[in-house]
């Protein structure tokens, strides 16, 4: 019985250390997703407004009124574009489109400040 129990705290300690450890770039950058974002959306989109549709702006409450507030969506929105936005999917990598995406999210949890 005892073995047993060790086991188990080995194996516990073993799933513990594998997921304090998860790979880091996995996780977006956020720092790229800001420089991403200032080069190819800001002209339209600075401070999470939109010049071209004033009601459809980046901010939390309108991205939840038209069901915008989720990274794929907004992922493939920039891949495939809509209306009088371009499609970026051939401009950008799939990393930069994963890290703007984040980055739109964040920003709009803070209220863009």
């Amino acid at each position: 019985m005892r073995r047993v129990v060790s086991l188990i705290v080995l194996l516990a300690s073993i799933c513990s250390i594998s997921l304090a450890n998860i790979n880091p770039a996995w996780a977006a950058n956020l720092a790229n997703g800001a420089a991403v974002f200032s080069a190819n959306c800001a002209a339209c989109h600075m401070g999470g407004k939109n010049v071209v549709n004033a009601a459809k702006t980046l901010q939390k409450e309108d991205l939840q009124k038209y069901d915008m507030y989720d990274i794929d969506k907004i992922k493939y929105q920039i891949i495939h574009g809509k209306a009088a936005m371009p499609a970026f999917g051939g401009r950008l990598t799939a990393e930069q489109i994963e890290d703007v995406a984040a980055y739109v999210l964040a920003q709009a949890d803070k209220g863009w400040k």
